[in-house]
C-alpha cells in the first residue's frame, strides 16, 4: 500500500493547542489570521483557518502548505479537514457533531466544494476574493450562486469578519515576494 504523508510545521502543532476555547467569532477569526501571518513567517503561502466545535473548542489548524509540501491541493482549509477528519475518525464532520470553519481568506473554488462535502455547517471568512486576486492569486469560479448553493444545503455562510486585518496579511505576502502559484 503506498502512503502519502504530509508534513505539519512544528510551529503549527505547537500554536495549536486542541481543545483551547475561543468564546467570539472575532476571537476565532483573529487565531486565523494569526496563523496566516505565522505561515509567511516560517515560508508557507499566506492562508489560515481553523475549526471549532459549536462550543467554541479548537478542533484542528490548517495553513497553506502547497509551496512546502508541494502539492497544489494543501490549502489551509483543506488540511484543516484532514486533520479535523483524522482527529474525529470520520469523513463527514456532521457526523460527530457541529463544527464551524473560520478561514483568514474567502475560500477560493476548491475549497468551496470541500466545505460541502466535509460536513460543515458554518463558514466564516475574513477577507474577501478580491484581496486575494489583487496580489495575483486565481480563486478559481467562485460566484454568488456557489454560495447559495451552500446555503441552500443548510450551511451558514458569513464573510467579512475583521476583512481589512485579514487582506493585510495578504499585501504583506505580497511585499515580502511571495510564491504566487498558479497565477
Amino acid at each position: 500500500m503506498q502512503t502519502i504523508k504530509i508534513n505539519l510545521p512544528n510551529w503549527l502543532t505547537d500554536r495549536c493547542k486542541l481543545n483551547q476555547i475561543f468564546k467570539e467569532d472575532k476571537e476565532k477569526m483573529l487565531f486565523a489570521i494569526e496563523l496566516a501571518k505565522l505561515s509567511i513567517r516560517n515560508g508557507g503561502g499566506p492562508f489560515g483557518a481553523a475549526i471549532f466545535s459549536k462550543e467554541g473548542k479548537l478542533v484542528s489548524c490548517g495553513v497553506n502548505l502547497v509551496t512546502k509540501e508541494k502539492l497544489s491541493i494543501l490549502h489551509a482549509e483543506i488540511v484543516a479537514f484532514i486533520m479535523a477528519q483524522k482527529k474525529l475518525k470520520t469523513y463527514s464532520l456532521s457526523e460527530a457533531g457541529y463544527f464551524e470553519l473560520f478561514s483568514s481568506s474567502e475560500p477560493c473554488a476548491m475549497c468551496l466544494g470541500a466545505i460541502l462535502w466535509s460536513g460543515i455547517k458554518r463558514v466564516v471568512f475574513g477577507a474577501y476574493s478580491d484581496a486575494a486576486r489583487n496580489i495575483g492569486f486565481d480563486e478559481g469560479p467562485v460566484f454568488e450562486a456557489s454560495w447559495n448553493y451552500l446555503k441552500n444545503k443548510g450551511i451558514i455562510v458569513e464573510g467579512g469578519l475583521l476583512k481589512d486585518k485579514a487582506a493585510e496579511v495578504l499585501v504583506s505576502y505580497k511585499e515580502l515576494n511571495g510564491v504566487i502559484y498558479n497565477p
